[in-house]
């Protein structure tokens, strides 16, 4: 596998804040297995993502809901073999952080495998837990906006944050989730506008995907990219593999490079 290691140390939480603090943007791409996580790295990806969306892109499920803790972490073992120096993320799967005794025991199954920080989807009422994660030293990114394990109790895939009081009240929970300790606040599926303002407002670096180009960083599913998934894309979705002369690397490359340089997302790509 020849490919060219554009990541000149390994990427750590203070790396991402002061990209932050710099005004310079980053990119996040999923990855599942040591092939994907080493062409991710080697482009100059600075975050990867080990994402329960593995249960659609790699099990053939119709939702996440399926995964269980041991996919994850078998998943993030494949992935920190082929890591060249990006930041590790790992999905907290459905129903995996209900308790507190079984949310550090998940937690420290992910780390021990090689995950360098953990993603569990809500609101403020992940506080709590929050404080336990970060209190044992385990670094914890809050998903919110639309989080696909509530997507029964959500009724769909559906943009969140449109009415102006829900879109306050997401401002208020991610200052609550940044005050308990969450280092990274991803956002999911919300109107340009709003990722905006939650990106201004917070001191921790805000990921977004479908939440417009102000956040600090973007994240993408390696398959999407690539324009694998069959079935119609989501309107934050671009196949960057589509015209690419030096294929897949190339295309991961060409997404590094829109992100930083803020062309992508596009304001087609953007919700109202």
């Amino acid at each position: 596998m020849s490919v060219q290691n554009n990541q000149k140390k390994s990427v750590t939480i203070n790396t991402l804040s002061k990209l932050k603090e710099e005004g310079e943007k980053f990119a996040s791409l999923t990855a599942y297995d040591f092939c994907s996580a080493y062409s991710v790295s080697a482009s100059g990806v600075e975050v990867i993502l080990v994402g329960d969306s593995l249960g659609m892109v790699i099990q053939g499920h119709d939702s996440s809901l399926p995964v269980t803790i041991d996919d994850v972490a078998y998943h993030v073992r494949c992935v920190k073999r082929g890591n060249q120096g990006s930041f590790i993320m790992a999905d907290m799967p459905f129903m995996s952080y209900y308790a507190k005794d079984q949310t550090l025991e998940n937690c420290a199954l992910l780390m021990r495998e090689g995950a360098q920080m953990v993603k569990l989807e809500g609101g403020s009422w992940l506080s709590d837990f929050t404080k336990l994660l970060v209190r044992h030293g385990i670094p914890v990114c809050a998903h919110m906006g639309l989080t696909p394990q509530s997507v029964n109790h959500l009724g769909g895939y559906r943009v969140q944050g449109r009415n102006p009081d829900k879109a306050q009240e997401m401002i208020d929970e991610a200052l609550v989730l940044q005050d308990a300790g969450a280092g990274i606040i991803l956002l999911e599926c919300v109107p340009r506008s709003l990722g905006t303002r939650i990106t201004e407002v917070l001191d921790v670096p805000v990921i977004g995907i479908g939440a417009g180009p102000d956040t600090d960083g973007q994240i993408m599913v390696w398959h999407d990219l690539l324009g694998l998934y069959p079935g119609r894309p989501a309107k934050f979705v671009k196949n960057f593999l589509d015209g690419e002369p030096n294929g897949i690397q190339g295309a991961i490359s060409r997404y590094v490079d829109a992100v930083k340089r803020v062309e992508f997302p596009g304001p087609e790509h953007c919700y109202d």
